[in-house]
């Protein structure tokens, strides 16, 4: 019997208030999309994606975190405080149809650092045989899926997200969309490492 496999992906998980503020100002561009609206606990910013994992080397995955984390943790030093993306502006995603939220400035230490975290990353999960999804990294969050084409340009109010650490998160698909769950958070603040949750 085929050894069971799971969708991973590590990905910026926010807070909360980071997530209300993200929902309070994209609701009118997403009830006019027309699309399903991603639920406000699933946002997040995708960092890296390794698609189906078999279910034994899922630790060596959340090690590869860690050893991530710890790397990054040298960048961090350059900007003080907890590093974060300013999302101000939302697209239509066409060929996904998808409606996502994004940054129009490119620099700051939010940049920076996810760029080094996601450059760790990738050389840690492809030196280990794993097969990431190799597309340039982009700070967006997806806000609605099944969204038509749009001719209008959809506008928000500037939205600070910042961050702390990562985390390696599991999808499952069920009838009514994706489901999340986070299987480890790494902080990247200090070198400890969350406990798993469920």
């Amino acid at each position: 019997m085929p050894e069971r496999t799971r969708r991973l992906f590590f990905a910026l998980w926010p807070d909360e208030p980071s997530r209300a503020a993200l929902v309070h100002a994209t609701r009118k561009a997403v009830r006019h999309s027309g699309g399903r609206p991603v639920a406000e606990h699933n946002l997040h910013a995708t960092l890296l994606f390794l698609g189906s994992v078999v279910e034994s080397r899922v630790s060596e995955v959340a090690t590869i975190g860690a050893r991530a984390a710890a790397e990054t943790l040298g960048a961090r030093e350059h900007f003080p405080s907890s590093p974060g993306f300013v999302f101000d502006r939302i697209d239509c995603w066409q060929k996904a149809h998808v409606l996502v939220a994004t940054t129009s400035a490119s620099s700051g230490g939010g940049h920076f650092v996810a760029n080094a975290l996601v450059g760790s990353l990738l050389r840690e999960t492809s030196g280990a045989g794993f097969a990431p999804d190799l597309k340039p990294f982009r700070p967006h969050v997806t806000l609605a899926r099944k969204v038509a084409f749009l001719k209008t340009v959809l506008r928000m109010a500037p939205v600070e997200w910042r961050f702390a650490g990562f985390a390696l998160v599991e999808s499952r698909t069920d009838p009514d969309g994706p489901v999340y769950t986070v299987l480890q958070s790494y902080s990247l603040e200090t070198h400890g490492v969350a406990e798993p949750r469920s």
